[in-house]
This record gives C-alpha cells, sequence and structure tokens, in this order.
C-alpha cells in the first residue's frame, strides 16, 4: 500500500488558509497586492514541516522558466584530476541553490557530441565545458553554434576566444619542470604523452595530426631543450593511452633504451604513477637513478612513496570560478565576454633528484 504525497491542498487544509497563499508563500511572493502576514506564513510553513510536503521541481521549473540545473561535461571521469574540478563546480552550485548534471566526453571527439547534444536537449539552464575534445568535433562545433545563437549560457574550463572561460593551461610549469631538472645535471629527459584511449599501442614522435590536449607540456618541453642546446630526440618522446597501466608500458619502453632517460615527464600524475612501478620494476630507484615528473597533482600524489614531483591549477577553484562565470551569464545575457587567468604551479616533492651517473 503506497502513501499519498500530500498536496498544497493538504497544507492549505491543515493551516486554515488558500491553496493560493500557500503558493505565494513558498513562491515567496510579496508585493502591495498580495499581503500576507508573519503569522500566516509560519502556519503554513508549519504545515509544511508537519506533513512533509515537497513542491513538484517540474512543475516550479515550468513557473519560473529556470530548472536550477546546470550541466558539467568533464574529459575523462577515470581521471581524479577532473574530478577536482567537478568537485570545485559542485560546491559552488550548491552554495549558489543549483544542482549539477555530469556527464564525461570519454575523450572522444564523437562520444563527446553525442554527450554535448544530449545535454542541449535537456531542460537545463546552463552548460559548462571542460572536455577540449568536444572542440574537435565538426558536429558539436555546429551544435554549440546554436546554443550561442540562442545565448544558451555556457562557460569552458579552459581558454576559448568567445565563450566566458576559466584559463589555466601547464606552460610556464613546464619550463619550470625542466628548468629544475636541468639545474640537477639531467640532459636526458623523457616524455610520456598519454592524451587518449585509443592509443593503446606506443608510439613515437612525429605525433599525430590531430593532437589533442596536453600541447601546453610537449612544445615547452621542447622549448627548453632547445634553448639548453640539447637535441629534442624524438626516442625519448613516447605516445600512448591515458591509463596507468598505459604510463607503465610507455615508462619500460623508455627505460630499456640503451641510453635510458635519466628522468621522465608524464602529462598526467596517472601516467606517472605507472612510471614509477615500471621504474621499481626494473630495479630502478626513484630518485636516486631516476626522476619522474608528473603534472595534475591528484590527492594520491603527495602519499605515493615517494611523493610525486608535480604541478597543480587548483582545479577546485577553476571549477568554482567556472560557476561564478556561468551564473553571471544568465544573470546579464548581455554582458562581455568574460575570461579568468588562474596560474598553475610547480609543487617539488620527493620524485626528483640529481642526475645519476
Amino acid at each position: 500500500m503506497t502513501t499519498k504525497k500530500p498536496t498544497q491542498t493538504d497544507v492549505a487544509r491543515l493551516a486554515g488558509v488558500s491553496r493560493a497563499t500557500v503558493s505565494y508563500v513558498l513562491n515567496g511572493v510579496v508585493n502591495e497586492r498580495v499581503l500576507i502576514s508573519e503569522e500566516t506564513r509560519q502556519r503554513v510553513l508549519a504545515a509544511v514541516e508537519e506533513l512533509g510536503y515537497e513542491p513538484d521541481a517540474r512543475a516550479q521549473a515550468l513557473r519560473s522558466g529556470q530548472t536550477k540545473t546546470i550541466g558539467l561535461i568533464i574529459p575523462d571521469i577515470h581521471n581524479p584530476h577532473f574530478w577536482q574540478a567537478a568537485d570545485g563546480v559542485e560546491q559552488e552550485l550548491r552554495a549558489s541553490g543549483y544542482h549539477l548534471l555530469l556527464s564525461s566526453a570519454n575523450l572522444s571527439p564523437e562520444y563527446g557530441e553525442d554527450v554535448l547534444k544530449e545535454l542541449s536537449r535537456r531542460r537545463i539552464d546552463g552548460l559548462i565545458l571542460m572536455s577540449s575534445d568536444i572542440f574537435q568535433s565538426e558536429g558539436a562545433q555546429k551544435i554549440l553554434a546554436q546554443l550561442l545563437k540562442r545565448r544558451f549560457p555556457i562557460a569552458r574550463i579552459g581558454d576559448h576566444p568567445s565563450i566566458d572561460c576559466v584559463a589555466s593551461n601547464y606552460e610556464l610549469a613546464t619550463r619550470e619542470a625542466i628548468a629544475y631538472l636541468l639545474s640537477l645535471q639531467h640532459r636526458r629527459i623523457g616524455f610520456i604523452y598519454g592524451v587518449r584511449p585509443e592509443w593503446d599501442s606506443l608510439g613515437t614522435a612525429p605525433l599525430p595530426d590531430d593532437s589533442p590536449g596536453g600541447m601546453d607540456r610537449l612544445l615547452p618541453y621542447q622549448d627548453c631543450l632547445r634553448a639548453a642546446g640539447l637535441p629534442v630526440d624524438p626516442a625519448l618522446i613516447i605516445t600512448c593511452g591515458t591509463a596507468i597501466e598505459d604510463g607503465y608500458r610507455a615508462a619500460l619502453h623508455l627505460l630499456k633504451l640503451p641510453a635510458r632517460p635519466t628522468a621522465l615527464l608524464a602529462i598526467n600524475d596517472l601516467l606517472a604513477i605507472g612510471a614509477l612501478r615500471a621504474a621499481s620494476d626494473l630495479g630502478l630507484r626513484v630518485p636516486e637513478d631516476l626522476s619522474i615528473v608528473g603534472y595534475d597533482d591528484i590527492s594520491l600524489a603527495s602519499y605515493l612513496v615517494p611523493r610525486l614531483t608535480t604541478s597543480s591549477k587548483d582545479e577546485v577553484r577553476v571549477g568554482r570560478e567556472a560557476v561564478k562565470l556561468l551564473l553571471e551569464r544568465i544573470r546579464d545575457p548581455e554582458r562581455p565576454h568574460q575570461r579568468i587567468d588562474v596560474q598553475a604551479r610547480f609543487i617539488i616533492r620527493e620524485s626528483t633528484g640529481p642526475a645519476s651517473s
């Protein structure tokens, strides 16, 4: 036997007021034509509490034109780095009375396009895009253009010329990391470039023409080596997938070279964790025999043995800033495009040390 959910009529009957009065109280309607005493308001709220009445969210959305729900598309549901941004988004949304609808693009332009299409059909008040893969899809570009044409509120975590965005990249942090490794006398520095799941077979430079994210790490890596008078050795740049296992296999490949690198940069912490295991399996000590640098500063990074040298964009803050931009756009659709820059930090821990002879 199911219990009937209480209605506004039940609340009105218990409080001894009209149903319209209940609606006015619950929706915060107060003006010169609707005079509701504080005593009446308290009676209505007490009746709501006693009956356990909950307003119909769908009906409220139809009346107000807002669902109080924001969509977020992250690149990869398996990487804790993106969960940090999602955490920041949810914190700020909750503080502002909004709910989060989360989706993952699974590091695939095609899947990301499908996710974007699905979210654009839902009743949401705005959308935050974190996945760079979406912007590589022609179909997704068309959907975005349509959304922007009808002034649908959108914010981007990452740089964008025409959408409100929170821009943060690892270029300067990478330059700091390379400068630090060079100061420790490292001259053969390997680079693990894992950005797509389908890159399940190891490869070396040159990279595919459609290489996605990670260029803010690869390009300064190459520039810094050249500036130091060192060659950019294609054999030391390896492409792979995005998981820990991919980092493990890529590191094994690099560390078995006749002239192995004395340091490795992996473009995220998961790949760096795989590299740590590969070094251990080959009997190499970190950092005595090999230095390892990751990116993203996931929570696990500071609890590894050794603690991982890495870089951080402070993704929780990035997520919160993206929500602020989006809510401002919802409040004022006509305002100029806004951009917030968040500087990444290079964090030295225990996984880096002087180059072994």
